[in-house]
């Protein structure tokens, strides 16, 4: 799981996803049969980015049900 530092330009999470996938994949290749099909990564503001970099999970509460700032 990732979650890369906030950035108001999605894009700057794009090498933290594609970072987390080539770990990912290296640990793969070293220890076959591994556990290691999810990649869950991305939340609201950069899920786009995380999919394309090869996510299989994403959080994206907020765009769901909104800011949580207000609520009690």
């Amino acid at each position: 799981m990732a979650i890369p530092p906030f950035s108001t330009d999605p894009e700057g999470s794009r090498p933290h996803f594609a970072r987390l996938r080539e770990l990912r994949d290296a640990l793969a290749r070293e220890i076959p049969g591994a556990a290691l099909g999810e990649l869950s990564m991305g939340m609201s503001n950069d899920f786009e980015q995380a999919i394309g970099e090869g996510a299989t999970m994403v959080r994206v509460g907020t765009a769901i049900f909104g800011s949580r700032q207000g609520r009690g």
